[in-house]
Order: C-alpha cells, then sequence, then structure tokens
C-alpha cells in the first residue's frame, strides 16, 4: 500500500482490524470474510511524527512496524540515478518504436548527476521519457534533460529545485564532482538552519523540502546534532 500515511481514519481503522483478526468485509457486504496476507506498505511521510499529531493512529503504527526499511531519496543514491536512467530510457524507446537508444550525451548526464529530484524515482523517469519524446531521434545520443516541462522553450532550462550556479562561481577543475555536490548540500542545510533561526521545518520549506526530507539531510551531513 503506497502512501499510507494519507489514508483516512475510517480506512486506518479498517486496516487495524484486517491484521488484528484477519476479518474484513466486501463493500456492499455484511459478511465477515477472513484474510492471511502481509501487509506492506510505504510512505515519504514521518509516521511517528503524524501519530503523535494525531493525524496516524499510534496502534495501527505498532503493527505496522514489525520492520521498517529506510530507503534514502534518490540525492543520496547518484550511483543509481544513471543506471535507472538507462532503464527508463531504453523502455520508452521500445514504446516509441525506436530499434536502440544511443545514449545520454556527457552534458545530459550531468544534468541528470546534479539535479536534487525531490520527485524521486517518479521525477526521474517523467524527466528520462519526455526527453526521448523531444528528442524524436533513435540515432544519436540525448543532449539535454527538460527538468521543468512547465517552463517557456525560449528560456534556459534550469533545475527548478536546485539552487543554480552562480557565473563565475564555478569550482576549479579537476574536481571531485560527489565531493563538490555533497560540500554543497550542506552547506545550503546549514545556511537554511541560520536563517530559519534553527526550526526545522521552517529551514526544510525554505530549501523546498518536506520535514522528514529535511531531517535526513541533517542525519546524512552530521549537522545540528548536538543541539
Amino acid at each position: 500500500m503506497d502512501e499510507i500515511a494519507t489514508a483516512p481514519q475510517g480506512v486506518q481503522e479498517k486496516l487495524l482490524r484486517v491484521i488484528e483478526y484477519g476479518e474484513y468485509e466486501r463493500v456492499g457486504g455484511t459478511t465477515p470474510l477472513r484474510a492471511d496476507v502481509r501487509l506492506v506498505c510505504a510512505t515519504n511521510e514521518d509516521l511517528p511524527a503524524l501519530a503523535q499529531d494525531n493525524q496516524f493512529r499510534p496502534d495501527l503504527l505498532d503493527r505496522l512496524a514489525f520492520d521498517v526499511i529506510h530507503l534514502p531519496p534518490l540525492r543520496e543514491r547518484q550511483q543509481d540515478i544513471l543506471i535507472m536512467a538507462e532503464h527508463f530510457a531504453m523502455k520508452m524507446a521500445v514504446e516509441l518504436g525506436y530499434p536502440l537508444f544511443a545514449g545520454f550525451s556527457q552534458p545530459a548526464q550531468a544534468q541528470l548527476l546534479t539535479h536534487s529530484w525531490p520527485g524521486n524515482v517518479r521525477e526521474l523517469k517523467n524527466a528520462v521519457e519526455r526527453a526521448l519524446s523531444r528528442h524524436n531521434d533513435a540515432t544519436t545520443p540525448i543532449d539535454t534533460i527538460c527538468l521543468d516541462p512547465f517552463s517557456p522553450p525560449w528560456q534556459p532550462q534550469q533545475s527548478t529545485h536546485a539552487p543554480s550556479a552562480v557565473k563565475g562561481s564555478l569550482p576549479a577543475f579537476p574536481l571531485d564532482l560527489r565531493e563538490w555536490q555533497t560540500t554543497q548540500e550542506r552547506d545550503l542545510v546549514t545556511a537554511a538552519l541560520s536563517q530559519a533561526n534553527y526550526h526545522q521545518r521552517k529551514a526544510a520549506q525554505l530549501l523546498g523540502l518536506s520535514y522528514h526530507q529535511f531531517r535526513g539531510l541533517l542525519r546524512k551531513h552530521n549537522v545540528g546534532q548536538d543541539n
């Protein structure tokens, strides 16, 4: 069950009944039926925090938390980005009837690796499929990725979720791209905290992140752990 955090209270109550007693009723039915199932649920929200705010049933959370798998956001798994992009691109190439997928150019790969992907895998999939559809050429590599489909075509494309580089502020080459990105990300998290007077929810809003995503960055970079 995806997005379990958005389940209405009535649905949460019914799920709890199924988990505890193994019983349910069909829609419109009155006869209890038995079920022996295992629930696997997913969310990008902080369920313990929602339970504390009475927005999610604590008793249901206890039942669902038999085991918890934490999957880092895509921006923290850069080694997966190009692999996934190639996978989505090859599937889209088949749908478009292309005999092959010619790959991504170096600039396109740089776009994929430096974008923050706030929409995670769904956003990556959409961006790759959109790139193939607009490229309309099976023989040459994709040279650019449209990261913002709502931007007018006469405006330069740039990520709408990550700060663009200021002209003249590019680092000296050669450099370790991932180390540089990590440093930039940590500096942005620290700056947002400072501007928000160390109010974490406000700092998350400044970066266009959810509170849960921002907390993940704090742990990743060990920022404010002593506060």
